[in-house]
């Protein structure tokens, strides 16, 4: 029997796709190129905005009218799975915390409902990238999010699991672990365990690799604010963080129902950026939440000129189902909400590029990662930068570079 597998959506998914493959694989089964070759097509979903969605809905479509069986998973098969019998009515539909029975759907075995640490489950790693998932759920209930719906409550893996995992990924080949939640600083704190216990046993694995830590909510992070600063302590981890502020205004804040304010996040990035000068910043915006007035949004614009992001994600706010955010009053016209994106998407390009210029002629020691285009390599430095290089050199390697230009999205450097 042979599988195809589809995968959408934040690195959670990967993670589940890499254990997908694992189980499939110890049953001997094997991966088809093609959905119209394969006994069974998978796809994992992602339904984090309106847009999202409906791609999805037409790539599930697609997919159930050219393969001989679908399962679908992901955020979707938690919160809208009449959406998905609606253009697939005869697909089985897969929950996340339910991925570790995805043998038995396809063979027709009865499942039960239950979730299992998924760092107990066989993986298969193709990639010298591993996403690992370090926990499931969230202990927040943001007014816009659908995706705490989707995964549910927080639950953490266990420590040992998790470190085991990441001897498979690195015995794989791996030299990039992706460490993942829906909330990274509020690993452990449904059982009492330790993040930086956790980090600090994986930076002490004597392979040659770095650490990527995932995005981690700024109420999370207030709240255990020496621990996760001292998470980047290890050379081994990226000076990498990804703290999204969502908007710089503090009633919308309470709208969106964050917990911490606008000054808070700007004291977290000040001590961040105090501790490790060189770290990279990202954040997400969302723009036009209901409410979100003139002067709300100048606060935005403001907050982003004064903390100069490296990278910010900008979404418009798209309503979700099952969210309160959906039933709020005071839409904003999608003629306004479109020129706030517009302005502060140029506005957030033109600071990444002022950043970016500030690293040309320095040397960095980096990880290459990939092939980019036209027969170029793209590494990641020490503060996750990507740097595009020229020079001809295999991935997974460790190489010094010297930063000679760059542009928006990334620096262009050469080998020294």
């Amino acid at each position: 029997m042979r599988f195809y597998i589809e995968t959408y959506g934040c690195t959670a998914n990967r993670s589940d796709e890499s254990i997908i493959k694992g189980i499939l694989i110890s049953k001997g089964m094997g991966i088809a190129e093609k959905p119209e070759v394969a006994d069974v097509s998978i796809i994992l979903t992602c339904t984090v905005i309106g847009t999202t969605e409906q791609r999805m809905l037409n790539r599930i479509r697609k997919l159930y009218n050219s393969s001989r069986k679908l399962i679908v998973s992901g955020c979707m098969a938690s919160v809208q799975p009449d959406l998905i019998k609606k253009v697939a009515p005869a697909a089985e539909i897969l929950p996340p915390d339910r991925i570790g029975q995805i043998y038995e759907v396809i063979v027709g075995k009865k499942t039960e409902e239950r979730r299992i640490s998924k760092t107990s489950l066989p993986r298969c790693f193709d990639d010298i990238r591993a996403p690992i998932s370090i926990a499931e759920g969230c202990i927040f209930s943001c007014s816009y999010c659908i995706t705490c719906k989707a995964r549910g409550k927080l639950v953490s893996y266990p420590k040992e699991e998790i470190v085991s995992t990441v001897r498979d990924a690195l015995r794989g080949g791996a030299k990039e672990i992706q460490l993942t939640s829906q909330d990274l600083a509020s690993y452990g704190v449904d059982k009492g365990w330790s993040l930086l216990e956790l980090v600090k046993d994986i930076a002490s694995l004597e392979d040659e690799f770095m650490i990527r830590l995932g995005m981690m909510n700024p109420a999370s992070v207030k709240k255990r604010l020496d621990e996760i600063v001292s998470l980047y302590s290890f050379d081994k981890v990226y000076k990498f963080l990804h703290l999204p502020v969502q908007s710089g205004d503090n009633e919308i804040l309470k709208k969106m129902k964050r917990g911490y304010t606008v000054e808070e996040f700007a004291e977290m990035v000040d001590i961040f950026r105090s501790e490790y000068p060189d770290i990279t910043l990202a954040t997400d915006i969302i723009v036009a939440f209901p409410g979100e007035s003139e002067e709300s949004f100048q606060k935005t614009v403001n907050l982003i000129k004064e903390i100069e992001p490296d990278v910010t994600n900008i979404t418009r706010f798209s309503p979700r189902p099952f969210t309160e955010a959906k039933r709020m009053k005071g839409k904003i016209p999608t003629d306004i909400a479109k020129e706030r994106s517009r302005y502060l998407s140029k506005l957030c390009e033109n600071i990444s590029l002022k950043v970016n210029k500030k690293y040309i002629g320095k040397k960095y020691r980096a990880l290459t990662i990939e092939r980019g285009k036209n027969s170029t390599i793209v590494a990641r430095t020490t503060n996750y930068k990507p740097v595009v290089l020229m020079e001809k050199i295999d991935i997974g390697r460790f190489v010094d570079v010297e930063i000679t230009g760059c542009n928006v999205t990334h620096l262009v450097g050469k080998l020294i």
